[in-house]
């Protein structure tokens, strides 16, 4: 989770942040060359005493000026698309989890597994141990096996939410009446926050998420337990 100071993206706990993260370094980098420039082409104008009376047009300049963004963009626009296609590829799921966002609430049903549902709420302030974090912490964590193939299905019984964890580089708008899906893969053990992201209502904020990573045989132990 995102803590004082920290200006950067969070650490990845999957391979396709990790991609996020390069993608968001790769269009920095060509953005700060941009900038550095034109910043250095206009410095130096205020220096420049060449004047030249007869200069009607400049084919060559502004062949370059037309064709290098073009070519700039193309750097910016295949790693993209490569991306794009990553984020929307579904793999064989090893668990399949389904979130229905509410008004301020999330369940969760791990349909693979006797229909095991639950409701997860945010914990009040005055309810909160002293190790908990404020307005991020629930009373019902999602349990998920660290790596495995994860996909999750994601609706809406009122309005528009979003289920987002930015560790994991997920978002996903969760709309009444339809059904939306993606996948993700988590790479490490560790607790992973994460909010709605939708302009929802005034308590969207109140929707947290948090994603409890395990490994397999604690995840078996911990589905024995709720079917038993």
């Amino acid at each position: 989770m995102s803590t004082w100071a920290n200006l950067g993206l969070q650490d990845s706990a999957s391979p396709l942040m990790e991609q996020l993260i390069f993608f968001h370094d790769h269009a920095l980098l060509i953005l700060v060359m941009i900038t550095v420039l034109v910043g250095y082409l206009m410095f130096m104008l205020f220096f420049n005493n060449y004047v030249n009376r007869f200069l009607l047009h400049g084919q060559l300049i502004e062949m370059i000026w037309t064709i290098l963004p073009a070519i700039i963009l193309l750097f910016i626009a295949l790693p993209s698309l490569r991306l794009l296609y990553l984020l929307d590829e579904i793999n064989e799921p090893s668990v399949t989890l389904k979130s229905i966002g509410h008004q301020w609430y999330w369940s969760y049903e791990y349909s693979d597994f006797n229909n095991i549902e639950f409701d997860s709420y945010m914990i009040p302030t005055n309810e909160l141990s002293t190790d908990g974090f404020r307005l991020l912490d629930v009373d019902n964590r999602i349990v998920l096996p660290m790596n495995s193939q994860i996909r999750i299905l994601v609706t809406a019984a009122d309005v528009i939410h979003s289920w987002t964890i930015p560790a994991l580089g997920v978002k996903v708008d969760g709309t009444p009446g339809r059904l939306n899906q993606t996948n993700f893969f988590i790479n490490r053990p560790g607790l992973f926050y994460g909010q709605c992201s939708e302009i929802c209502g005034a308590n969207h904020r109140f929707m947290p998420i948090v994603i409890e990573s395990v490994p397999v045989n604690y995840f078996i132990k911990w589905i024995s337990s709720n079917n038993s």
